[in-house]
């Protein structure tokens, strides 16, 4: 599965690299990127939707599918 995360809150590459290690804990994800310019992340794997929305929030930045 791949899926395409809005992000808000990102404003540079330290901040697209925390939300890349926030999901890649995320159990069932294969492989993640994020664009601080369009604002989203990628995802592949086969994690739950709502656990990738959870991770970024974490990190502090706020996520939807």
């Amino acid at each position: 599965m791949s899926l395409t995360l809005t992000v808000e809150g990102m404003s540079c590459e330290h901040c697209e690299q925390a939300v890349v290690e926030a999901l890649e804990a995320v159990d069932g994800v294969t492989g993640a990127s994020a664009d601080h310019e369009a604002d989203v992340a990628e995802v592949d794997g086969s994690a739950d939707t709502a656990e990738l929305v959870a991770a970024v929030a974490d990190a502090g930045y706020e996520a939807s599918a």
